[in-house]
């Protein structure tokens, strides 16, 4: 089997979910609240396996570049995954106002910062040996294969 190339998948999961999170803005300012549940339901599943295996594996090894920085990495975690609830919880409704549609999209808009911000990281994951390359490969490929959605591992799984 392939290794899996960590700085490459990390990447590509960005692109992801910054295309998610557009399409959901969109449909919640149109008012699909059945595309939109859809959409964030992908992204739940898509992102729960990503924020594992930043919290498990990425970030204590960035300590070595960022130190305690760190720290505020995990923050930003605790804001998207409160946000991602502020949109589940909008969405979990029988109807879509204009005014939640605008809560929706405005909690899309405010994921796709940290999207932004975490995508550089791979700059500096760029000087990891490829050894440790092998083992981030590795260990995403784990946090992939157990495939907990974000909220599911936020509220059960999560040390936090």
């Amino acid at each position: 089997m392939a290794k899996l190339d960590p700085i490459a998948e990390f990447r590509e999961d960005h692109r992801k979910v910054r295309d998610a999170l557009l399409e959901l803005a969109s449909a919640a300012l149109a008012g699909d609240l059945i595309k939109a549940r859809g959409i964030l339901g992908q992204i739940d599943t898509a992102v729960g396996p990503h924020f594992r295996y930043e919290e498990e594996t990425l970030y204590p090894a960035m300590r070595e570049f960022l130190g305690d920085y760190v720290d505020s990495l995990i923050g930003e975690h605790d804001g998207a995954i409160d946000t991602a609830k502020t949109a589940a919880r909008v969405l979990s409704q029988s109807s879509l106002s204009k005014e939640e549609g605008q809560v929706v999209a405005k909690a899309a808009r405010e994921l796709l910062v940290h999207v932004s911000n975490c995508d550089g990281l791979n700059i500096l994951a760029e000087r990891f040996s490829p050894e440790k390359l092998d083992e981030l490969g590795e260990r995403f490929a784990q946090s992939r294969a157990k495939g907990v959605p974000l909220l599911r591992w936020a509220d059960t799984i999560r040390k936090r």
